[in-house]
């Protein structure tokens, strides 16, 4: 299945998309998913990101090409870090370039597990269970706040739009060996599996689970490959008039323009 959510006169709704239409559902998909009976096109609805996370937990430094491009260590565990909520944003919304830091704005593009009911001290075994879905994501991430001025990662990875979703949930996919890549004015930027995580999506779930509980909604953002704007020589950053899309096998792309703060 894949779940929409989106904005159609004026109401938020959820979805399920089959070809060209979706079948509405009668409440958000994480107890149950019920059909309402009504059907809109889908060319009349504008999509929003698929949830409204309670959280959006990151996983860093998650694939070895990665670690190595930026000359930093292998992680022994998972590297956590959290991006604000309030920096979630739409498919086709806007990348802000915020005006306290316009110059080192970076994209990152990840598999999102999407969590669809409550998880606490869950075994790797299990740990799939408790998906609703995965997802695109873009873990852009203002670097010189995030390397330079701040020591640590919070401001930078979560200005306002930071953190673009979508375009949907796909529930009918197995996250271990699937094609991801970033394009960046139509020139492909980054290109992996998610085969080559260094933590796989039941590791890191099963890890967060007995550190936390992990509430229906909860994004997990699984981690960058290589190929992210910093490592390049000479760097390349986010800059107005760009477009950035991610695209992972089986789920779709994830499409953003870049324009600056006004």
């Amino acid at each position: 299945m894949r779940i929409c959510r989106f904005q159609h006169d004026k109401a938020i709704r959820y979805g399920l998309i089959h070809d060209d239409k979706v079948d509405l559902l009668e409440s958000a998909p994480f107890q149950t998913i019920q059909v309402s009976g009504k059907t809109l096109p889908l060319s009349e609805l504008k999509l929003l990101a698929p949830v409204t996370p309670p959280n959006i937990l990151a996983i860093g430094r998650n694939y070895l090409a990665h670690v190595n491009e930026t000359s930093s260590d292998r992680p022994a565990q998972p590297l956590l870090f959290i991006k604000a909520s309030s920096a979630l944003t739409d498919p086709e919304a806007p990348i802000i370039l915020p005006a306290m830091a316009p110059d080192a704005v970076d994209y990152e593009a990840e598999l999102a597990v999407v969590i669809g009911r409550k998880a606490r001290c869950v075994s790797e075994k299990d740990a799939l269970d408790y998906v609703l879905g995965y997802t695109c994501a873009n873990d852009v991430s203002a670097r010189d706040c995030q390397l330079k001025l701040d020591g640590q990662w919070a401001r930078g990875k979560s200005f306002d739009s930071f953190c673009p979703l979508g375009p949907w949930i796909e529930t009918e996919l197995s996250p271990d060996k699937l094609s991801i890549s970033t394009r960046l004015n139509g020139q492909v930027m980054q290109q992996s599996s998610t085969a080559n995580m260094i933590f796989n999506c039941r590791y890191l779930i099963s890890y967060l689970s007995h550190a936390m509980t992990l509430l229906p909604g909860t994004i997990i953002l699984t981690g960058t490959p290589e190929g992210v704007g910093m490592a390049r020589k000479p760097p390349v950053y986010l800059k107005p008039g760009d477009v950035v899309e991610v695209s992972i096998e089986g789920i779709g792309t994830l499409r953003n323009p870049v324009v600056k703060q006004q």
